[in-house]
């Protein structure tokens, strides 16, 4: 009897996982339904998977036996000789050198370019390697070069270097690799890598000026409260004077030096919040939650949505065309996406293809997906399915421009807003005091008689 581990949701919203044994997948499913339990993903667990052992991280032997023969062959000797300290010290540094996201789009678009030749995946990854020139990332393209030799898909390796591709990147070369149309994945990576950076490039050109301004203003604001009113004070301590500095200013000046008397307390308080926060989310429930709130957040969260439902919609397209069928083209797209409370839907939409319901019903049960979304796919099954979902990906493209703009438009109000906050405040606590003594008529009342 076949060996499935599955994962799925209770009705309270905990995520449970476990191993166990069924005549079927359609069984399987059948038992967690009266069991009150949701699918989110189910996998079938071969006889060899069980009975294996381990993969070792890398398919070459040693890495750095490698980088050492790069070395020695970029330094046009035949025979190995021992390095000076110099070239230890570049060959350290050139081992140990960051693989940056630049590194993966280069890789990227040059692959993409030479499966567009016709290139098979060896010799494109073997023309790519001799060009590399960040050891560290040749290392591992020589690894995933040796897999492939090996008759490993490119993607079983690169799941190994996690820290370096995306996971969504590496699950649209998954996508591209098991329907045979890695090109069309190639690009569609390319165009991930670059609309990646350049909302990365948009969301730092508003953050990091106002990031940096917000800091300034918080550091002035404490350094002011605790020099610059203390100083204040004693000039009018010793002249007699009988005006006092704004209430607001002394409330915070107490406030400071309680804070940094009792410094641990507020330390704790943050830290116990913190760390049960992450204790929360790494909790199954937790994590479902979590999950579902990235989708409903203010500013951010039509657009985590959006991207995820897109990037299901273009590998279910891509799968689609390579013949699959619906319940396959889902079953093998469904990678492209982590988020907890997409999967169960795409898990729940896959029960209903095989009990003969609609597939596009939980996806506008779910309260997500626009009218139009569904409206579209509904039309897609009535006429041409393909025809249509290209017509949806163009729609969501659109959509996610026009979510992008708006975003663009209201996060920097909020972060102005937050930034005018703090400056009112400054000005309230540190320059009215500063002015006050600059304008010197705290000296009249210093000198009235009592």
């Amino acid at each position: 009897m076949p060996t499935y581990m599955y994962k799925a949701v209770t009705t309270k919203g905990l995520i449970v996982r476990n191993k166990v044994e069924a005549i079927n997948r359609l069984s399987l499913i059948n038992s967690l339904k009266n069991n009150n339990l949701t699918p989110i993903s189910i996998e079938q667990i071969s006889y060899h998977s069980l009975k294996q052992q381990p993969k070792k991280k890398k398919n070459i032997s040693d890495i750095q036996e490698i980088m050492k023969d790069i070395n020695t062959t970029q330094l046009g000797k035949e025979k190995r000789r021992t390095l000076s300290t110099k070239e230890k010290v570049n060959l350290y540094l050139a081992q140990n050198e960051k693989i940056t996201q630049r590194d993966l789009v280069i890789f990227t678009q040059n692959f993409y370019l030479l499966k567009k030749a016709n290139f098979n995946n060896i010799h494109a990854l073997s023309t790519i390697i001799e060009s590399t020139e960040n050891l560290s990332f040749k290392g591992v393209l020589q690894d995933i070069l040796a897999g492939v030799e090996a008759g490993e898909n490119m993607y079983t390796t690169m799941e190994y270097y996690s820290n370096i591709f995306p996971y969504i990147y590496i699950n649209m070369i998954k996508v591209g690799e098991l329907s045979g149309s890695l090109t069309n994945s190639l690009e569609q990576a390319v165009k991930y890598l670059d609309d990646t950076e350049a909302l990365n490039r948009k969301l730092k050109s508003i953050l990091i000026p106002n990031m940096i301004t917000f800091v300034l203003l918080i550091v002035m604001l404490v350094v002011g409260t605790l020099f610059a009113i203390p100083a204040i004070q004693n000039v009018f301590d010793e002249l007699g004077t009988k005006d006092k500095l704004p209430e607001i200013t002394l409330w915070f000046a107490d406030f400071m030096n309680m804070l940094i008397k009792y410094w641990y307390i507020p330390l704790f308080i943050i830290a116990a919040i913190v760390g049960g926060i992450i204790f929360y989310i790494n909790t199954p429930r937790g994590k479902y939650n979590f999950h579902y709130f990235k989708y409903k957040a203010p500013i951010f969260g039509k657009l985590i949505f959006a991207l995820d439902f897109s990037r299901l919609m273009k590998a279910m397209l891509l799968n689609l065309k390579n013949g699959m069928r619906i319940q396959d083209a889902i079953e093998v797209s469904k990678n492209v996406v982590q988020n907890y409370v997409m999967l169960s839907i795409i898990e729940t939409s896959i029960n209903n293809i095989l009990i003969g319901q609609s597939w596009i019903e939980p996806f506008e049960k779910s309260g997500l997906t626009s009218p139009m979304m569904t409206e579209m796919l509904k039309i897609g099954m009535q006429t041409d399915l393909t025809e249509m979902m290209e017509k949806l990906v163009e729609y969501m493209e659109i959509d996610i421009d026009n979510i992008m703009t708006k975003i663009m438009k209201a996060l920097p109000e909020v972060v102005y807003a937050i930034v005018g906050v703090v400056l009112i405040f400054f000005v309230l606590v540190v320059l009215v005091p500063c002015v006050q003594v600059y304008m010197g008529q705290f000296l009249f009342s210093a000198y009235l008689p009592s």
